[in-house]
């Protein structure tokens, strides 16, 4: 597809994206960790439970995005909007590097009150502060009268 055929994704289809992948990973999650840890689990107010649940409720997670991105350049929520991440330069799909770094961003980006994700709302590329450290934009396919993606530094 050429950029003049792609638009960036904003903040409310993101976020709506977001939703889908949170609710899809709550389905396969809340089951295991009740499986693993037993009913106690929700009552804890512990932030970790031990090495296993550090390892399934954080890095598998983690794995499992980022393994959606390198494979797929989207989340399954970023397909049902019919989204893909890809290099802000080249407009490429982005490198393993690259989305490893843009989910490390994502913690970069939440610190201030989510103010680095909320910038999506504002910045004329659509990037939040995760892809900026990425150098990585958020297309579809253009929708209408969208003014077309520009694929270079900014």
């Amino acid at each position: 597809m050429t950029p003049d055929e792609l638009e960036y994704v904003g903040f409310w289809l993101r976020t709506w994206a977001a939703l889908i992948d949170s609710v899809l990973l709550l389905i396969i999650l809340v089951p295991v960790l009740h499986l693993v840890f037993g009913p106690q689990y929700w009552e804890s107010e512990a932030l970790l439970q031990g090495p296993l649940d550090f390892l399934l409720s954080w890095v598998l997670p983690a794995v499992a995005v980022v393994a959606f991105w390198v494979y797929r350049q989207a989340t399954p929520g970023k397909m049902a909007i019919g989204a893909r991440i890809v290099d802000a330069t080249t407009g490429q799909p982005a490198s393993t590097n690259q989305l490893v770094g843009r989910y490390a961003g994502y913690y970069l980006a939440m610190i201030p009150l989510f103010l680095g994700i909320i910038w999506v709302a504002f910045d004329a590329r659509k990037q939040g502060w995760h892809d900026k450290v990425a150098g990585t934009v958020v297309v579809r396919k253009r929708r209408g009268g969208v003014q077309a993606v520009h694929f270079g530094s900014k």
